[in-house]
């Protein structure tokens, strides 16, 4: 089965994403590190580091000096996207412990990290007082590069297998009666709430463990998100590190019309 079919794809381990994996890491590490950037990205009790467009590469990838990103997963993005140009990659880490709890977090928030992985579709953004979710951000792809191993029980992926199917029709339906240039202003927090309950209920919960240097990709409308630390696991001081590429599609009508 393919990853178009399942919504999410594990690549075996390449020399060349080894060796950009390689490169990223030290400026990785400095980022993580820092401490003003702890301060601004550090959540959940400190054990997990949300890091977003922290990593300094350029629009093919590279990093201080090193190469381009290559490698099947982002072959298999791009034969599906075109050659997007890449952002600067989220530097996600998670800390034996994830999820603690925040002063500020609601039972019901705590309770869907611990329960749900804190599931999502990324780029639909919350905004306002009550969090309502918008399209603004429509990516073509995630593409997860695992910087340190995340094995089992250490906070990996979790991705639900053919969720992207059940997103793409109910946003295919929402979005049926307006232009695409107006898919961003419009809230679609109803109908991304019930499509998501659907999936918990019909679509298997995957864990996606990773070895250092091995790829994941996952399709954009596929439901992810971050299992729970499990008791006892080990880490290393700098704790699970991935980076994730999620360009974003020039047009906003190919988040629904390509495959």
């Amino acid at each position: 089965m393919s990853w178009l079919d399942r919504g999410f794809g594990v690549f075996p381990r390449e020399d060349a994403v080894a060796d950009w994996a390689k490169a990223a890491m030290q400026p990785a590490l400095a980022a993580i590190r820092d401490p003003v950037m702890r301060a601004a990205w550090l959540r959940h009790g400190g054990t997990w580091f949300a890091g977003v467009d922290l990593l300094d590469n350029d629009e093919a990838g590279r990093v201080d000096g090193g190469p381009p990103l290559t490698g099947r997963a982002l072959a298999a993005a791009q034969a599906v996207c075109g050659p997007l140009a890449l952002h600067r990659a989220q530097l996600s880490v998670t800390y034996p412990r994830y999820p603690a709890r925040d002063a500020g977090d609601s039972d019901a928030a705590h309770r869907y990290r611990l329960t749900r992985d804190a599931a999502h579709l990324d780029g639909l953004l919350p905004e306002g007082p009550d969090k309502r979710r918008h399209l603004r951000e429509p990516h073509g792809y995630i593409l997860g590069v695992a910087l340190t191993g995340a094995g089992a029980g250490a906070s990996p992926l979790v991705v639900y297998e053919g969720s992207h199917h059940v997103m793409r029709a109910a946003f295919s339906e929402f979005f049926s009666a307006y232009a695409p240039k107006d898919w961003g202003d419009l809230d679609v927090t109803d109908s991304y709430q019930t499509a998501r309950r659907h999936c918990f209920e019909h679509c298997a919960r995957v864990e996606i463990t990773l070895d250092a240097g091995q790829s994941v990709l996952v399709h954009r409308m596929a439901l992810h998100g971050i299992a729970p630390w499990t008791e006892g696991v080990q880490a290393g001081p700098d704790g699970r590190i991935m980076a994730y590429l999620r360009p974003v599609l020039p047009d906003i009508g190919d988040w629904l019309t390509l495959p």
